[in-house]
């Protein structure tokens, strides 16, 4: 109710904005405009994410570990199996898009996979996967669509705006600013759910904490040219990616991991060596000291 409600208010800061700038006909118009691009937003969303990094898909052929670990993830979240992506991205980071779970893709960096051990790993793609389950993937590329069209009508009216007195320059002034909030507040409700859902599917919530601890700081110091030039893309990743934390549509990463902790104590432990049993298909994934069979570059 909390989600829908704010994308209503998103979509009439849009028509607002189409108001300020070309009075009823352009609020009619903006409505218009927000329909087709969410339409649009629908069919293509995961197209366009998986473009914009230049994703490379994987199967049980190329990268068995990787591929059978989001197999056997999706599996314990009762969803249908994923198509599974990597990106060539020194920056640690994950995202998951797709309208629903039935067209639905995860993608890790191969910072990422270079960084974290096999658990962490784990814990990242099941909270990618809680993403695909609660339908969090099309809310958000929705999201980040009206938000980027409202700065963008922002933008057009700086410059091309007509004598429609104070009302409209606030308009102009406001709205990018107040959709940013919308944007920040749906997001963040997300990922909270997101990290909730993944100690529920991985049964290993400590493992997502101790990925988290690893990866934030690491994104903020490694360049991510994706969301340098579309910086909307940032709420796709599991951290936040070069943006301070009063503008950043996650939670502050210490909440999110003071949360596991809470639900690691609640599920008896949650550890993280479950697999310590098979160091050979595990490996040491911190920096490229080994090789692993969870490697990007593929199997030994």
């Amino acid at each position: 109710m909390k989600t829908t409600m704010l994308l209503a208010a998103l979509t009439a800061l849009f028509m607002v904005m189409g108001f300020s700038l070309g009075g009823p006909r352009g609020a009619i118009l903006a409505f218009m405009v927000a329909a087709g691009m969410n339409l649009f937003t629908y069919w293509n969303a995961d197209k366009i994410v998986l473009k914009m990094h230049n994703a490379v898909e994987v199967d049980a052929s190329s990268h068995p570990e990787f591929y059978g670990m989001v197999q056997r993830l999706a599996q314990r979240a009762g969803l249908p199996m994923p198509k599974v992506y990597i990106v060539d991205q020194a920056q640690p980071n994950a995202f998951a898009t797709g309208r629903d779970p039935e067209h639905s893709a995860v993608a890790a960096t191969t910072g990422l996979l270079n960084m974290l051990s096999h658990d962490e790993v784990e814990g990242v793609m099941a909270h990618e996967l809680g993403h695909v389950k609660n339908r969090d993937t099309l809310i958000m590329t929705m999201v980040a669509t009206i938000a980027g069209a409202v700065s963008m009508l922002a933008n057009f009216g700086m410059f091309f705006r007509s004598n429609r007195g104070l009302a409209g320059i606030l308009a102009v002034l406001v709205a990018p600013f107040a959709a940013m909030i919308v944007q920040m507040a749906i997001s963040r409700t997300r990922e909270f759910g997101a990290d909730k859902s993944a100690a529920k599917i991985s049964g290993k919530p400590l493992a997502l904490a101790s990925a988290l601890a690893k990866i934030s700081s690491e994104a903020q110091h490694i360049r991510n040219p994706v969301a340098e030039r579309n910086p909307a893309a940032a709420q796709l990743y599991i951290v936040p990616s070069g943006v301070k934390q009063m503008f950043s549509t996650h939670p502050p990463t210490e909440d999110r991991i003071a949360a596991l902790q809470d639900m690691a104590g609640a599920f008896g432990g949650g550890g993280t060596d479950s697999w310590s049993s098979r160091p050979d298909e595990v490996g040491d994934m911190s920096g490229l000291r080994k090789r692993s069979a969870l490697d990007p570059r593929g199997p030994r």
